[in-house]
């Protein structure tokens, strides 16, 4: 299944697209705007396959558009809204053999760990705010991995993937200045507000054949920067997992943004980081595709920066 969440005029609602329709899932999800620890728990991506299945789910009605998901055509007051609301946000840095060569670095000999807060996420199609004083924002296709059923300390990579609930795309946005130069962790450069769309979809784990076969790509203004497949990760999925799952919990809605292959701007030519009104595509096989426009941050206390704050919080809340 491919499951999204969709704002329109009628409200948000959950919906799953299927051989070219959109269904409604509120009779499945209660109400909810996205996908939860407590829908995982609860059995909820069988629910929904079941009432698919079984023709219980009705054709999504969208005012103003014939029904769809995001590429089946929507109308422009529409938002496609990030398919999950995660628990805790997992990353792995260096994870592309290519990606750790561009930026100089060694290979990893365990996977690096770092975090990004869940209230980063924007849906796939929204703008992203350039932090003020950034000169170094930078942009990383990634596969995300949805957590479905608790995991700890799994015995292999294949008890781990057994864990999954689905996948999805992320933009793990960054700001390089504060990542490297300004000391401590990453974590600054790495949890500006707006710095993870996510989405369009989470698409279930059956829906994968490979989950280590599967071409990354993202553009900027048109020209592809980023030409990957998860092929070259030096630590597979079911590796990463295993890993982080000895040091921590894992639980249903938790996401695991996987790493990123080569062409960051950091070790491109010219290091030609994003400026405002740039606009970034990105894509994994198998997942849909995103695209964002980059924008200035407004001026502290100005009424563009309190609607742009404003709208950031209406989007993946529902407040």
């Amino acid at each position: 299944m491919r499951i999204f969440a969709i704002d329109s005029a009628a409200g948000v609602r959950l919906a799953v697209a299927h051989e070219g329709t959109a269904y409604d899932l509120t009779a499945v999800t209660e109400g909810r705007a996205a996908v939860d620890r407590d829908f995982l728990e609860q059995g909820g991506i069988a629910r929904a396959g079941r009432a698919l299945a079984e023709g219980r789910l009705p054709v999504l009605e969208i005012p103003g558009t014939a029904a769809g998901g995001p590429e089946l055509g929507l109308p422009e007051d529409a938002r496609v809204r990030a398919p999950l609301s995660p628990g805790k946000i997992l990353c792995i840095g260096l994870n592309y053999r290519d990606h750790a060569a561009e930026t100089n670095a060694e290979i990893p000999v365990e996977p690096i760990v770092f975090m990004k807060a869940p209230d980063t996420v924007v849906g796939p199609y929204d703008d992203v705010l350039i932090p003020r004083d950034s000169v170094k924002t930078d942009w990383e296709v990634e596969l995300g991995v949805v957590i479905g059923s608790t995991l700890r300390s799994a015995a292999s990579p294949e008890e781990a993937l057994a864990a999954v609930a689905g996948y999805t795309i992320s933009n793990d946005v960054s700001e390089r200045e504060f990542q490297i130069e300004r000391g401590g962790t990453w974590d600054k450069g790495k949890n500006c507000e707006t710095f993870n769309p996510m989405g369009p979809y989470l698409v279930t784990a059956d829906e994968i054949a490979d989950v280590q076969d599967l071409s990354l790509t993202l553009s900027v203004n048109g020209e592809v920067r980023q030409d990957g497949t998860t092929a070259d990760q030096i630590f597979g999925v079911g590796e990463v997992l295993a890993y982080l799952s000895r040091f921590m919990t894992l639980y249903p809605g938790d996401l695991v943004n996987t790493g990123t292959p080569a062409g960051v701007a950091m070790g491109l030519p010219g290091q030609p980081y994003l400026r405002d009104g740039d606009v970034v595509e990105l894509a994994i096989e198998g997942l849909g595709s995103q695209r964002q426009t980059f924008r200035d941050t407004p001026a502290a206390g100005s009424d563009a920066a309190s609607a742009a704050t404003s709208a950031t919080t209406e989007k993946e809340t529902g407040r």
